[in-house]
């Protein structure tokens, strides 16, 4: 059933997803600034790690500051007790709801039961809710899935999750076997709405977003209309653009220093969060990591090309400065 801050959201609800690698405290800071969702998700996080002598190392993942709220805590495992573990310690560190991965297909991942393999051992994933929901207490316990392993198998496996009486569901239109390959499902989405309301029809119930190739927020709105879902996750959308869920400003409206500047904005806060001479006993990132972004916001303007091979070779921020102040007055 709905609960917690789930209860306060209006309709439809724009998400973002938890993109590992990419959705880090630094990026979802510069999101949160210019172009703010309904609800926001950490990169997700083991809950065996967590209850490991590796714990201090992952609290950087679980890295986020007040204007992100709601902030929700992702995370992944498939030992009952260290997500009750894991859900106690969000709940401590005071995050506003909890997350479950049931959909990852990373290989590694999959091997610790955990993921897309939720999907083909469905009482072991009730088990690690019904662990989760304890050790949240109050919070509102959601999970992110698949429509099915091999093949859509949503009608068989989406009612175990709807018995578990979750806040709210997001369903990735693909199967784990598809990964990305195809476009996804949005049918299988709408047929989870439908599976909602026959097994819970009441007006507290489980909320159910779609996620899957929906690139704008009036993308969202249509599948919105089209299929039923209460709202919409929005990932690889995200990319270089901070303002995509801004209802107000697009990235079409601003000039390209300003983009070019919230470019720099983030990757001095990623420094910030991750440098790389931390003693702290935080996790450290590799300045490379941001150069993924690079792609995403050097793009469809005149001497993007060559500006993107510039910055590829840099090694810190004040490098970026130097080289995107050196290339704005030639534009």
């Amino acid at each position: 059933m709905i609960k917690g801050f789930w209860k306060t959201l209006s309709k439809p609800i724009f998400a973002l997803a938890p993109l590992a690698g990419v959705t880090d405290a630094a990026f979802r800071r510069v999101i949160a600034k210019y172009g703010k969702p309904d609800v926001m998700f950490t990169e997700f996080t083991s809950a065996d790690g967590l209850c490991s002598i590796g714990q201090r190392a992952l609290l950087t993942d679980l890295l986020y500051c007040e204007a992100e709220r709601p902030i929700v805590a992702q995370l992944f495992g498939s030992n009952p007790e260290h997500m009750y573990q894991a859900c106690i310690l969000a709940r401590e560190l005071g995050f506003d709801g909890i997350d479950i991965n049931m959909g990852c297909p990373d290989k590694g991942i999959e091997r610790q039961g955990a993921g897309a393999a939720h999907i083909k051992n469905p009482k072991r994933a009730q088990e690690v809710i019904a662990a989760a929901m304890r050790g949240a207490g109050e919070l509102p316990v959601s999970v992110k899935t698949r429509i099915g392993y091999s093949k859509n198998i949503l009608d068989e496996w989406l009612p175990y999750l709807l018995e578990m009486d979750l806040a709210a569901i997001t369903v990735h239109g693909r199967t784990r076997k598809e990964m990305s390959a195809v476009p996804a499902h949005w049918d299988a989405i709408g047929r989870a709405v439908e599976l909602r309301n026959k097994y819970d029809a009441g007006p507290d119930h489980t909320l159910i977003l779609g996620n899957g190739d929906v690139q704008t927020l009036d993308a969202a709105c249509e599948k919105v209309r089209q299929y039923g879902v209460d709202g919409v996750m929005i990932g690889r959308g995200i990319f270089g653009n901070p303002w995509r869920f801004n209802k107000e400003q697009t990235i079409e409206d601003l000039s390209l220093d300003v983009r070019l500047g919230v470019m720099i904005e983030h990757i001095k806060l990623f420094e910030a969060l991750y440098k790389s001479d931390s003693s702290d006993g935080k996790r450290k990132k590799p300045f490379d990591v941001m150069k993924k972004h690079f792609k995403a916001y050097v793009n469809g303007f005149d001497g993007a090309k060559e500006l993107r091979a510039k910055l590829m070779g840099t090694h810190n921020a004040q490098e970026v400065k130097e080289i995107v102040d050196n290339f704005l007055p030639l534009i």
